[in-house]
């Protein structure tokens, strides 16, 4: 991984922040060892909004990439959404997805269970818990509820695997980074010793522990002040037609 300065042939650009959705990406590149550059886009100043980030992002969220050598050749493919870039990346490299029908969509609807359940909600958890100027106890409760729901599902699912979809995977490389702040959603992952045990040998893995400490220092130089929060959190559709 290289940042800043011009792309090589075959090189991946990293449009990222050093958040959950942003780990999910960087974990899988450092997992695949395909050579990337990283691209930061400070979403608490705006830069998400930026007219050639919303070229390849149109829903102004990171993480986004460009990739300069997709199979097949031809011009460069961008694919925003950490999800799809998932898939996009185990297909591209042939990694962390089987190829066999069964196996194939066993892995992807824990990466679909992950983008529509597990994020949202444990974003909206952290969120009401952490940056809500208010306290809004019925929201708090919600939220929090709905992940703890979340972490059982899980812990049972783990119960008698080592992994979510069996073997390692990119469904746990894009639920992993959601519950390493459990603490800000309100949990106890000792509660869910299944889980807790999963979360601990992901961590172990030296190309997650790679992939975690990507931009790490970003988030030092960029702390959450009002205005990032009025960035973040005060987005209409006016928002967009910048």
């Amino acid at each position: 991984m290289r940042e800043g300065g011009t792309h090589p042939p075959a090189m991946i650009d990293l449009h990222y922040w050093p958040t959950p959705n942003g780990w999910k990406v960087s974990i899988l590149l450092e997992e695949t060892g395909l050579p990337y550059r990283l691209v930061p886009v400070n979403i608490g100043r705006g830069e998400q909004f930026k007219p050639d980030f919303l070229a390849i992002s149109p829903n102004n969220r990171m993480p986004a990439i460009v990739d300069h050598d997709p199979p097949g050749g031809g011009e460069p493919v961008s694919v925003f959404e950490s999800g799809a870039i998932l898939v996009y990346l185990a297909e591209k490299t042939g990694q962390f997805q089987p190829k066999d029908l069964r196996g194939r969509f066993e892995v992807l609807q824990w990466v679909m269970w992950q983008m529509g359940g597990l994020g949202p909600m444990a974003g909206q958890a952290h969120h009401f818990r952490q940056y809500a100027p208010d306290p809004l106890p019925y929201a708090i409760e919600r939220y929090t509820k709905e992940v703890n729901r979340l972490y059982g599902v899980m812990n049972k699912r783990l119960a008698d695997r080592d992994y979510l979809a069996g073997e390692y995977s990119i469904a746990d490389m894009a639920a992993w980074p959601w519950v390493v702040p459990w603490k800000n959603q309100g949990q106890q992952i000792e509660e869910f010793p299944h889980l807790a045990r999963w979360f601990e040998a992901v961590k172990a893995r030296p190309a997650v522990d790679r992939g975690f400490a990507v931009g790490k220092d970003l988030r030092s130089t960029a702390p959450m002040d009002d205005e990032a929060k009025k960035v973040l959190f005060g987005q209409t559709a006016a928002s967009t037609q910048k």
